[in-house]
C-alpha cells in the first residue's frame, strides 16, 4: 500500500478511536496567534493574561502527559510540575517562535524526568512498568490505549501529538527537540504497526526498539 494510504488508513482508525476528526487544540487556542499574544502578556507579568494561557493550554498539557503515567493523579502532579517550569523559563520563549510546541517540550521533559524519578523509586523496569499502565475505562479509550501501548514510546508520542492533537510535522519535531525528517520516519513506523494490528484485532508485543 502507498505511503499515503497506508498513514490515511491508520490515522483514520486512530482519530476515530479519539472520538471522529482529528482532535485539534481547544477551540481556546486554535489560533496560535492569539496564544502568542497570552505568551508575550504572561512574560510581561500580566494576571489576565497569565491566568487565561493556563485555562487555555493545560488541557492540551494533560493530554500529552496522561499516557505515559500511572493515572490521572500522576498526570496532575506532573502538569503542576510543568507550569512551575514553564514560569521560571517564560523569559526565554522568544515572541514569533511557536508557543504550543514550546510549552509542549517543557511538559516532555517534565514527564520524562518524573518517570526517571518513578522507576528509581519503585525499581521497576521500563517494560514492567508499561504493562501496568492502567487502560482508560471508556471502550473507545481501552481500545486506543491497547493499541497505542503497543508502540514504542517516541512513536506513540509522535502519533499522540500528529493525530490526537492535530499539531503540524514541523510543531511536533519543536515539541520533541527532533527533525522534521525523523517524526515522519516515526509516524510512518507507527501507521504501519497500528495497520497491521487493525488488520490482525490484536497487538504485537512491545517492541523495545525505538
Amino acid at each position: 500500500m502507498p505511503a499515503a494510504r497506508l498513514e490515511l488508513a491508520a490515522g483514520t482508525a486512530v482519530s476515530r478511536i479519539l472520538g471522529g476528526a482529528p482532535r485539534m487544540p481547544d477551540a481556546t487556542i486554535e489560533d496560535s496567534t492569539e496564544l502568542e499574544i497570552l505568551m508575550l502578556g504572561y512574560q510581561r507579568g500580566e494576571r489576565e493574561a497569565a491566568g487565561r494561557l493556563v485555562k487555555c493550554a493545560a488541557p492540551v498539557l494533560f493530554r500529552s502527559i496522561r499516557p505515559f503515567v500511572n493515572d490521572v493523579a500522576s498526570a496532575e502532579e506532573v502538569l503542576q510540575e510543568a507550569w512551575l517550569r514553564i514560569h521560571t523559563a517564560r523569559h526565554t520563549w522568544r515572541s514569533g517562535e511557536p508557543a504550543l510546541p514550546w510549552l509542549l517540550a517543557i511538559a516532555r521533559y517534565t514527564r520524562i524526568d518524573h518517570l526517571r524519578r518513578y522507576y528509581r523509586r519503585r525499581e521497576t523496569s521500563l517494560d514492567e512498568l508499561a504493562q501496568q499502565l492502567p487502560s482508560p475505562v471508556e471502550d473507545e479509550r481501552r481500545e486506543l490505549s491497547t493499541l497505542l501501548t503497543a508502540l514504542p514510546e517516541s512513536q506513540r508520542e509522535v502519533v499522540l501529538m500528529l493525530k490526537g492533537e492535530g499539531l503540524s510535522l514541523e510543531e511536533v519535531a519543536r515539541a520533541t527537540g527532533s527533525t522534521v525528517g525523523a517524526v515522519k520516519q516515526k509516524a510512518s513506523r507507527a501507521y504501519a504497526k497500528l495497520r497491521t494490528m487493525l488488520q490482525k484485532g490484536g497487538t504485537h508485543e512491545r517492541t523495545r526498539a525505538e
